[in-house]
């Protein structure tokens, strides 16, 4: 039987890295560029801006990486799910192209910087797998030879149940998060327990001060700002569970379930983790699925930790980056990962430093924020807001209003809505929101 620790919810980077210290915000400063947010996004735009010559500063209101940075599995991977079939049928084989090379600079990126960091990189193949369609996999696997891309399509796979096959996406990584944000955020001009009350134009009011600034970045994983953009609509999000497993070694690979409510695996030092129980933020959850598994199949098996992840996910599968709408002028933003942050943060931060120092970058029109919103998922959200509004219960979340949704698993009040999450006693754990609930 799996032995199973109740009481531990840190994950195995935060419990095997620990990250420089920054001062907080004294007085009022100005720069060129303020980036609002430290986690992977918001320190590698501040790292490629100010190795571009912009006087940036970054303001974070807790502690670098302490939000969703350090719930990820930490995969560095352009295969996201089996999207190039679909942005192939949706939009064309130039859309998907863009998507994909986007991405794979991003991975060389990463691999480049890595040479000089420890971080526990290390080369993998990425697979997405499906448990009964293997007509999907061949379509995937089509699409990305009308790309030029060689994936392949494998059907004897290392998982410890049947499969229909995997797309094999040869030449990805896995890295350790934090270890890497540790390194990269040193030299940066940086502000912890600094937290942004109010935005206008150049300027951010902190608790520690004001900042003016000619051009913003708001990379707090879901954008704070209400009245633009309209991503209350355009995003919603998804909570997941992830174990680690000493005694249950990794597959060789990073592999992932095809199918949204799958599971993911990669190996660390030896251990499994062990991702799944996918489902939006505010619906019942937690991690009985995964150590109900965990007990089938790795009997033997200690979990060492356990942690939750959240994800913004966009209408159509792509980030948001770039200006927050088309009325902020210096304003803009990166979100709406879709559960690929760590890739999609470093495409966010090579986009955004070409745009705000005025270089030309082909993925500008590709992520746009203010492109098409009809979509399917715009109706989904639209319902699951309307019906967080109409509610008739207590408590309600800050940001919009919505009923809140008592989670037992992780002992927090979730917003079914735009997936902010309070604690027992109030307080503020994941954004939207911007203020403790009262």
């Amino acid at each position: 039987m799996v032995s199973i620790i109740r009481d531990n919810m840190e994950s195995v980077w935060t419990k095997t890295a620990g990250l420089p210290g920054f001062p907080e915000l004294e007085g009022d400063i100005g720069a060129d560029v303020l980036i609002v947010g430290g986690g992977m996004a918001g320190v590698l735009c501040a790292r490629e801006l100010t190795n571009a010559g912009a006087d940036c500063v970054l303001v974070e209101a807790d502690r670098l990486g302490g939000g969703i940075t350090k719930g990820t599995t930490a995969k560095i991977t352009a295969q996201h799910g089996l999207i190039y079939d679909k942005l192939i049928r949706r939009y064309g084989e130039r859309t998907a192209g863009l998507y994909l090379r986007a991405n794979l600079e991003a991975g060389e990126r990463y691999r480049e910087l890595c040479r000089d960091i420890d971080c526990d990189y290390e080369p993998q193949d990425s697979y997405v797998y499906s448990l009964n369609d293997p007509e999907k996999l061949r379509r995937e696997t089509e699409a990305l030879r009308a790309l030029g891309f060689e994936g392949s399509l494998e059907t004897d796979l290392p998982l410890p149940f049947k499969t229909a096959g995997a797309v094999r996406f040869p030449g990805q990584a896995q890295f350790h998060p934090l270890k890497f944000l540790g390194a990269v955020a040193r030299g940066l001009r940086i502000y912890e327990h600094t937290k942004v009350l109010e935005l206008g134009p150049g300027k951010a009011v902190t608790n520690r001060g004001t900042i003016e600034a000619g051009k913003i970045i708001i990379a707090t994983h879901f954008p704070v700002l209400n009245k633009h953009g309209g991503y209350f609509v355009k995003l919603y999000q998804q909570r997941s569970y992830v174990l680690a497993l000493e005694g249950a070694p990794g597959p060789g690979g990073m592999y992932v379930d095809e199918a949204a409510s799958g599971l993911s695996f990669r190996g660390y030092k030896g251990a499994l983790i062990l991702g799944g129980g996918s489902r939006r933020t505010g619906k019942p959850g937690g991690w009985k699925e995964l150590e109900a598994f965990a007990g089938e199949h790795y009997p033997g098996a200690e979990i060492t930790a356990r942690w939750a992840a959240q994800d913004c996910m966009s209408l159509d599968g792509m980030p948001y980056i770039g200006r927050y709408s088309r009325g902020t002028e210096g304003l803009y933003t990166a979100t709406g990962f879709n559960k690929w942050g760590m890739t999609s943060s470093m495409a966010a931060a090579a986009l955004l430093r070409d745009l705000l120092t005025g270089r030309d970058n082909p993925y500008q029109e590709l992520f746009d924020p203010s492109r098409s919103v009809f979509h399917k998922q715009l109706a989904v959200n639209v319902l699951e807001s309307a019906v967080g509004l109409l509610t008739p219960t207590a408590p309600r979340c800050p940001h919009m209003g919505c009923a809140l949704k008592y989670n037992a698993a992780e002992h927090s009040w979730d917003c079914p809505c735009h997936g902010s999450r309070f604690g027992e006693d109030g307080r503020l754990i994941d954004n939207p929101a911007a203020d403790d609930r009262k």
